[in-house]
């Protein structure tokens, strides 16, 4: 069992930066594959970033590339998520998952149900 606390949400104007912080406690923190993933109002739930525990190799949805950067600290079981020149577009509850599971590839890293464990997500707000 993973358990996940993100922090860090807040609210920002357009063209701002946050960073969000997901600790994790429990299990082994450095087996599990991380990803961050929004949701916004009326909006289904979409993939932002991933960093893959094989091989630290880090995946961007296109529309934060160049902006988000996603890393982790496996001394300090937390994973985090730099949002640089946020954009209205990128406001959203955004929630940390953890997955055990090996052999992600680019495309299914980005599907939320094979993510076993979820936080209970912290709101980002990107004012105009």
């Amino acid at each position: 069992q993973v358990q996940l606390v993100e922090s860090g949400g807040g609210l920002v104007q357009a063209g701002g930066s946050l960073r969000l912080s997901c600790a994790a406690s429990g299990s082994t923190f450095s087996n599990y594959t991380m990803g961050w993933f929004r949701q916004a109002p009326g909006k289904a739930r979409e993939f932002v970033a991933a960093i893959r525990w094989s091989d630290g190799n880090t995946i961007y949805e296109n529309s934060v590339k160049d902006r988000f950067t996603i890393s982790r600290d496996n001394v300090k079981n937390t994973v985090y998520l730099q949002m640089n020149s946020l954009k209205l577009d990128d406001a959203g509850v955004y929630f940390c998952a953890a997955s055990p599971k090996s052999g992600f590839s680019v495309w299914t890293i980005k599907i939320g149900g094979l993510y076993d464990y979820w936080g209970q997500g912290t709101q980002v707000t990107v004012s105009s």
